[in-house]
């Protein structure tokens, strides 16, 4: 999985780059704020190990701007600061996921972006979730509005002026098919008195 770095520092950038690396990571390594939006932009990065302070474009203005904008919003952010727990209310509202504070220790930052791998991941199976459900729905008839039916042979009217039996109407109309039987109170009230007719009843 691709995860973009951005830190001004080269020394504390190279070791980044390096525990990532030794992590299984694809890094993607940007110098200051300003490169770092730009490769959001271009690539497809689930995610981003931030540093807070940066010239340019810091990486609070940076959560803002990713926050802002449907393509890449769901990118796991993590920022790199050395500021106290005190000011990191302001990281997460502008739209970091975690933090992590320098000098940075490698097995916490291994673990943190694990949990972003997860996220990501959980996010990814939604979209693709969502993504079917909306196919799934885009092929299924819905039938809307008022119906004219007879109130004695229950066929509906369409909307040629044509009667048609209730089922055909349906099965037309919709993705629905109908299998015929008998229902009890029919059966009792119809069916039955028919069978119990003796063979010659009824003849003249």
């Amino acid at each position: 999985m691709k995860v973009l770095v951005a830190e001004d520092e080269p020394v504390s950038r190279r070791r980044l780059e390096r525990a990532l690396i030794s992590f299984g990571y694809d890094v993607v390594v940007t110098k200051d704020g300003q490169e770092a939006w730009q490769a959001l932009q271009e690539q497809a990065l689930p995610l981003a190990v931030l540093d807070w302070m940066m010239p340019g474009m810091d990486g609070i203005e940076i959560c803002r701007k990713v926050r802002e904008t449907a393509e890449i919003r769901a990118t796991y952010i993590i920022l790199l600061t050395v500021k106290g727990e005190e000011h990191l209310v302001e990281g997460l509202r502008a739209g970091a996921d975690d933090y992590i504070t320098k000098p940075f220790d490698a097995a916490a930052l291994e673990a943190r972006l694990q949990v972003g791998v997860r996220v990501t991941e959980l996010q990814i199976r939604l979209a693709d979730r969502v993504r079917e459900l909306e196919d799934a729905l885009s092929q299924v008839k819905y039938l809307r509005g008022l119906l004219p039916i007879c109130s004695y042979c229950k066929k509906i009217r369409d909307d040629k002026n044509y009667w048609q039996q209730v089922e055909n109407y349906i099965e037309e109309n919709s993705e629905a098919k109908f299998s015929h039987g008998v229902c009890p109170d029919c059966y009792e009230e119809i069916l039955k008195p028919q069978l119990q007719k003796s063979p010659g009843e009824g003849k003249n």
